[in-house]
């Protein structure tokens, strides 16, 4: 299981990259949307990102964007949440 503090990091990445391509994931569960158990099976994978620190960077980088970087394990997931905001 992950630390805790990896997993405070990844929901703080994993906020902000949905909150940057305009998804709001506690509308989405309210909404029924997204699931909490796919909501934290996301955020698992988040943990597994190859380059945390680049989508940081990113993330730094963007206040709005249409897509995430490519390496996003969630990027498809969220963008398709953010449609539906």
């Amino acid at each position: 299981m992950q630390g805790d503090k990896t997993l405070k990091s990844h929901e703080d990445l994993m906020g902000r990259m949905a909150r940057t391509l305009g998804a709001d994931l506690d509308e989405a569960e309210l909404r029924g949307e997204l699931q909490p158990e796919e909501r934290f099976e996301m955020l698992l994978s988040c943990t597994g990102c190859s380059d945390p620190g680049g989508c940081q960077h990113w993330l730094d980088d963007h206040e709005r964007a249409e897509a995430a970087p490519g390496y996003c394990r969630n990027g498809a997931r969220l963008a398709e949440l953010a449609r539906h905001d």
